[in-house]
């Protein structure tokens, strides 16, 4: 099955990355722990190119344990720095900020602040993700994909600034695999499929 559900909505998402790509001194990129190979948008890194990436997998608590160890070695193996999260009870969190806390330090002497985008499939949990960083309700969340329609900058901390973009998926879902693990987990809708 080549699933080609890609709405308006998402060309517009993927404009967005582009023009803001630029802005930024890092990618926060996550992906859902139960299926972390699945939640990976490949068509992300042409254009995230060679900006600085860290990747969250979001969900850790719905996930296996050891999986989810053997994942982060896998992105450790390919030079990425991985953090298991669970953005509604604020695991996980605390490293991310120290991450956070380290470019700061590291960017032009800490004058510059930190710009990251956060990126990822739908309803992965990245306005979840970013209210638990900020410590509020900053972003609007739901259980459903597609309830962030817009760019939005966010400020977590002083020299710390997150965009939160709306969800991307890819245009050609040509796995059967990964669209029924993307349907199963919420990412896209089944009448979708």
């Amino acid at each position: 099955m080549d699933t080609r559900w890609y709405p308006g909505h998402m060309k517009k998402t993927r404009e967005i990355l582009r023009e803001n790509i630029r802005l930024v001194s890092v990618v926060i990129e996550l992906l859902d722990a139960r299926i972390p190979f699945s939640s990976q948008n490949p068509d992300l890194n042409n254009i995230i190119g060679s900006k600085s990436r860290i990747i969250v997998l979001n969900k850790s608590d719905l996930a296996d344990d050891t999986k989810t160890s053997r994942w982060l070695a896998f992105f450790k193996e390919k030079g990425f720095q991985a953090v298991p999260v669970n953005s509604l009870k604020g695991h996980g969190i605390k490293k991310l900020k120290t991450l956070l806390a380290e470019l700061k330090r590291n960017s032009s002497k800490g004058k510059k602040p930190v710009r990251a985008m956060v990126i990822g499939i739908p309803n992965v949990g990245k306005s979840s993700f970013i209210n638990s960083l900020v410590g509020k309700r900053a972003a609007k969340t739901g259980g459903k994909p597609g309830v962030t329609r817009g760019k939005q900058w966010i400020k977590i901390s002083p020299g710390i600034e997150l965009l939160d973009t709306p969800g991307i998926l890819w245009p050609h879902m040509e796995d059967d695999d990964i669209v029924f693990r993307l349907a199963v987990t919420g990412a896209v809708k089944f009448e979708q499929l």
